[in-house]
């Protein structure tokens, strides 16, 4: 029985996100989406259900509006490190969903890291 790959992104998207909602401990959840094309970013607080903070390549004052590279990523993971400041959210976990942690996906988590969110 094989899969198709969207079965399996799904299949790992949801192992991922049911052992983070184990040990979330009421902290909001980082959560980041991947497409051909850009790369976004949602600080979510489940218990209330509502977005906290957010950022998307496809803003245009960060300077990277069609691109879907490590930089872009880098970029995207300061603003939302920023915005998580002003909110006044310094922990929080992160939900990389089905994607790996490697490449975009990484450089978006160390850029968060390095602008002050702890997960």
């Amino acid at each position: 029985m094989a899969n198709s790959k969207r079965d399996l992104f799904l299949k790992r998207r949801l192992r991922v996100r049911n052992k983070l909602r184990k040990m979330a401990n009421g902290r909001p959840r980082l959560s980041v989406h991947r497409s051909n094309k850009n790369i976004s970013v949602q600080l979510i607080d489940d218990v209330n259900g509502v977005t906290l903070a957010s950022a998307s390549s496809l803003e245009k004052d960060l300077g990277v509006v069609g691109k879907n590279n490590v930089e872009a990523a880098a970029k995207v993971g300061a603003a939302i490190a920023e915005r998580a400041k002003k909110a006044g959210i310094e922990d929080c976990f992160f939900d990389r969903g089905g994607f790996l942690f490697h490449g975009k996906v990484k450089a978006l988590a160390e850029a968060a890291r390095e602008g002050g969110l702890k997960f």
